[in-house]
């Protein structure tokens, strides 16, 4: 029986992932509105415990997540298309300065030839193609909306994302009562733990790190801003968004802050700044934001988290990368559960055994002196 009811999971399982391949172009808003709902659901669980009703709730979380959002894309969008322009403008002289400015001096440094090292090419196709970003983005956007139906569809998609989501939170906690009583009452426990053991994952990175990434972003935007660098803004948000995996965003952001800053100033002074910037922003990090946003909670390790995004999209696509996370904190966890259990059998050695001998050797010894 026990065996019925597996080849019923597994059939259930690729059901499952077929539909998921199959259905992959109309799901992102799914997805999306399901993972606003997931972030969304302490907060409304907090107002409820203050008194307020679940739908509520929900609509004060919503309108103070979407004021901050709207605020934040107001005041983002003209300053990132400012820095765009900056950069595009620079790049080419950037290109310059590095092929006659700094592989001379590493060349006069270490002792080694670098001049088969040509960038003019790089340079003249930047300066053709940055050139025409505008003209490229104008007929990008022309080219979709003379398609009506993905115009459509992309507004479809906008406008399903907080419906979606809306709903999926103001039901959440009767959505994960009902998936409780569909689990078998033999496996009830089990997949009860595993699942709590999962939220433990996630939560720790996607409501710990993902704040953490937000900090930082911010923290790195405003150091480099008081420095006076004029890329302050793109460097932080990339090196935010680079803080997904953790240490990247420092070497990432602390990398482009450099060679912007010596193309820009020029001397030692601004460069220790920069390094002094990204320092109080790991300390920070360390010090305050991963102790209090993601606490001792054991997340996802950096390795798994880079090659799950990158096996989700090759698979999936933008479905796959939405995937990548949970699947990769429920594998995780169920490794974790393997591993126990095996450590728990009789299989896993006589290391057990041994250790029981020996305190009995020692307890015997004890008794006769």
């Amino acid at each position: 029986m026990i065996s019925d009811y597996r080849w019923y999971w597994s059939a259930g399982l690729v059901v499952v992932v077929t539909l998921i391949y199959f259905l992959q172009p109309i799901l992102s808003p799914f997805l999306i509105g399901m993972l606003l709902a997931y972030l969304g659901d302490p907060l409304v669980d907090r107002l409820e415990e203050r008194g307020l009703s679940r739908t509520l709730g929900v609509v004060v979380v919503f309108t103070v997540a979407s004021s901050v959002l709207i605020l934040a894309l107001i005041i983002l969008i003209p300053l990132l298309g400012h820095q765009i322009s900056t950069l595009r403008d620079n790049v080419p002289a950037m290109i310059d300065w590095f092929h006659n400015s700094a592989l001379p001096w590493v060349e006069a440094r270490l002792g080694i030839s670098v001049s088969d090292f040509r960038l003019d090419s790089v340079r003249d196709s930047l300066k053709e193609h940055l050139g025409q970003t505008t003209s490229v983005l104008a007929a990008v956007v022309t080219k979709a909306t003379k398609s009506t139906m993905a115009l459509i569809t992309l507004a479809a998609n906008l406008v399903m994302i907080p419906v979606v989501g809306f709903y999926l939170l103001r039901d959440w906690d009767l959505i994960v009562a009902r998936c409780r009583d569909m689990i078998p009452r033999h496996y009830e426990p089990l997949t009860v733990k595993l699942m709590h053991d999962c939220d433990e994952v996630l939560g720790a990175f996607i409501r710990g790190q993902l704040l953490v990434m937000a900090c930082l972003g911010v923290i790195y935007w405003l150091g480099l801003w008081m420095v006076g660098l004029e890329l302050a803004l793109l460097i932080g948000l990339l090196a935010g968004l680079a803080s997904i995996v953790p240490y990247l965003g420092f070497f990432v952001g602390i990398t482009a802050a450099l060679l912007a800053a010596v193309f820009q100033f020029g001397d030692l002074f601004h460069l220790i700044a920069v390094v002094a910037v990204f320092s109080v922003g790991q300390m920070i990090e360390g010090m305050v934001l991963t102790p209090l946003l993601v606490g001792d909670r054991i997340g996802l390790h950096p390795v798994a988290v880079i090659f799950a995004i990158l096996a989700g999209g090759q698979l999936f696509g933008f479905v796959g990368i939405l995937l990548a996370l949970p699947v990769a904190a429920v594998i995780m966890v169920l490794l974790r559960h393997f591993y126990q259990r095996y450590r728990d059998s009789a299989a896993y050695g006589h290391a057990p055994v041994a250790a029981d001998v020996s305190e009995d050797v020692e307890s015997n010894e004890v008794e006769q002196k």
